[in-house]
C-alpha cells in the first residue's frame, strides 16, 4: 500500500466514524427498520450503481472512464449516506473488473468521496445563493452539478496518476484528459434527467428536496 492509499484509508475511516455512522444511527437505520420500501430503494440503488460503474471504457490500466451518477446519489441520500452506499458498490466494481482491493482506499477517495463532496458543495451554493425553485434544482443542482462533478473527477484522477508517476502527461492527456469535455454533457444529462423524474414523480426519495423550499417558498419570508 503506497502513501496515498494509506492516507486515503485513514481519511475514509475518519469520515465514516465522525460523520457517516452518526447519520446512519440517528436517521438512516431507523428509517430502514420502519419503512420496508426504503430498504428496497437502497438495495436497488446499490445494484444500479454497481452495474453503471462496471460499464467502463479506456485503453490504459487505471485510466478508465464511466458515468458516476454520484450527484443523483447525493441528492437522494445526502453526502454521508451516499458515501456509505458507494463503498459496497466500489467493492463490487473492483471485483467485477479484477482490480486489487489494495487500491480500494484511493478509488473510494478519488471516485466516490471527492465527487460526492463536490456535488454536495455545488448543491449548497445553489441552495443559498440562487432562487429556490424546482427549475434551479433540476438544472443547477442536477445538470450543471453532474457536469462539473464528472469533469472535476477526471481532472483529479489525471493529476493523481501524473503525481504518482503512473503515466506521463502526454499519455494522460491523449488517453484520459481528452474525455473531459466529451463526458461533461452526458454526465450532466444523466443526473439532470434523473432529478427531473424524481422531483416530479418521487420527490420523497430526494433527501435534500423540500416542497416548502422549492415549490411553496413564495409563501415564506426569506
Amino acid at each position: 500500500m503506497d502513501w496515498f492509499n494509506l492516507g486515503s484509508f485513514v481519511v475514509i475511516i475518519w469520515v465514516i466514524i465522525a460523520f457517516c455512522l452518526p447519520d446512519w444511527k440517528k436517521v438512516v437505520w431507523p428509517k430502514i427498520e420502519q419503512d420496508k420500501s426504503f430498504q428496497h430503494i437502497v438495495l436497488a440503488t446499490l445494484f444500479l450503481l454497481s452495474i453503471l460503474w462496471s460499464a467502463q471504457a479506456g485503453v490504459k490500466d487505471g485510466l478508465k472512464i464511466h458515468f458516476l451518477a454520484l450527484t443523483t446519489l447525493t441528492m437522494m441520500y445526502g453526502w454521508r449516506m451516499a458515501f456509505l452506499i458507494s463503498i459496497p458498490a466500489m467493492v463490487a466494481n473492483h471485483w467485477i473488473q479484477g482490480v486489487s482491493l489494495v487500491l480500494l482506499p484511493s478509488s473510494l477517495v478519488l471516485s466516490a468521496l471527492l465527487p460526492i463532496l463536490i456535488s454536495y458543495f455545488v448543491f449548497l451554493l445553489s441552495y443559498h445563493y440562487l432562487p429556490r425553485n424546482i427549475f434551479v434544482f433540476i438544472f443547477v443542482a442536477g445538470f450543471f452539478n453532474g457536469a462539473i462533478t464528472g469533469s472535476l473527477h477526471l481532472l483529479i484522477n489525471s493529476f493523481y496518476h501524473l503525481s504518482v508517476g503512473h503515466y506521463d502527461w502526454e499519455t494522460i492527456q491523449h488517453n484520459y484528459f481528452i474525455f473531459v469535455p466529451l463526458l461533461a454533457f452526458p454526465e450532466g444529462l444523466l443526473n439532470g434527467m434523473s432529478l427531473a423524474v424524481l422531483t416530479v414523480f418521487k420527490p420523497e426519495w430526494l433527501r435534500v428536496f423540500s416542497d416548502r423550499d422549492y415549490i411553496y417558498n413564495h409563501y415564506h419570508k426569506k
